[in-house]
């Protein structure tokens, strides 16, 4: 299972909801359409990005089964599994593996945060490797869940064949470095943030998992492919730029703001879930001038 090869871009894509606050099925479906123009590898579903902490387990299956449907046979689908225990996670993993996802990205449990060392991670996701019916990408948020996966948790990790990558939003450029030495060659390390993608693939990693690539999926893949080619000035330059646009849509304006984002860009964004709420005229104005200045947005 470790020729399982993650190269690419893959944006983690929001879910949907109408004004009533129900999952909007229908935009789920065109906005993977859209995306599906693009050189795009695949999809996360069901990541961050995508409220999964928000959704009820039914809910979680039928954006799953609607992304299904959806993504074409020549795009990854990866589907986000993770909970708090093992075994609600594993079932989760295999329900997706029922509806047709290629790999589950698992997030790191976090709400005993105390007892979440490294122990603990190795019992967690070694049990999923020997049970899961899909390849395991690790997922590590320390910025969401608390808790901050090291480098020789990981390399410890990556020795089992069903765990096939990582996916680190840490930022920790430093870590990657150490996770790629010493990992088996077969390992995928992915950047977690567009605003790190050009140095983690100068390092070795294999592409990024990037929330950016939601509304910049062109000028995401070209600084994914400035990177392959080595074309490296052109790599930095496009990297220095994207660096605003990237940080408006996560660090400083998060969902709501991705959210608007899409909806400027000509996709569905729509509203977030409580207790999440939308940006104010301010915030607006920001993210317009940022998203403008990075060629996202026409003037």
């Amino acid at each position: 299972m470790k020729s399982f090869s993650l190269a690419g871009v893959c944006p983690p894509i929001p879910t949907p909801f109408d004004s009533e606050g129900n999952i909007a099925h229908d935009k789920l479906a065109s906005n993977i359409a859209r995306w599906s123009k693009t050189p795009l590898r695949g999809f996360v579903v069901l990541g961050t990005n995508g409220e999964f902490v928000y959704l009820s387990e039914r809910e979680k299956l039928e954006v799953l089964r609607t992304a299904r449907e959806a993504i074409p046979a020549d795009r990854l689908f990866l589907a986000g599994t993770g909970c708090e225990s093992t075994a609600v996670t594993l079932k989760l993993t295999q329900d997706a593996a029922a509806i047709g996802a290629d790999a589950a990205l698992v997030i790191t449990p976090g709400y005993y945060t105390s007892k979440m060392d490294s122990q603990a991670m190795k019992r967690h996701f070694l049990t999923l490797a020997e049970q899961s019916p899909l390849p395991i990408i690790l997922y590590n948020m320390p910025a969401c869940t608390g808790i901050d996966l090291s480098a020789d948790t990981v390399v410890e990790l990556a020795q089992h064949p069903r765990i096939v990558g990582i996916k680190d939003s840490s930022g920790n450029v430093v870590k990657l470095g150490a996770i790629i030495r010493a990992a088996p060659p077969d390992f995928n390390v992915l950047a977690g943030s567009a605003s790190f993608l050009y140095p983690a693939m100068a390092l070795g990693a294999v592409g990024g998992v990037v929330a950016l690539a939601n509304v910049a999926p062109e000028q995401c893949c070209q600084l994914y492919q400035y990177a392959t080619e080595k074309r490296h000035e052109e790599a930095r330059q496009l990297q220095l730029k994207l660096i605003p646009s990237n940080t408006a849509v996560t660090a400083q304006l998060g969902i709501p703001g991705l959210k608007r984002a899409l909806d400027w860009v000509g996709y569905y964004g729509g509203p977030v879930r409580l207790p999440l709420g939308p940006l104010d005229s301010d915030q607006e104005n920001k993210l317009r001038a940022i998203l403008t200045e990075a060629d996202i947005l026409s003037g």
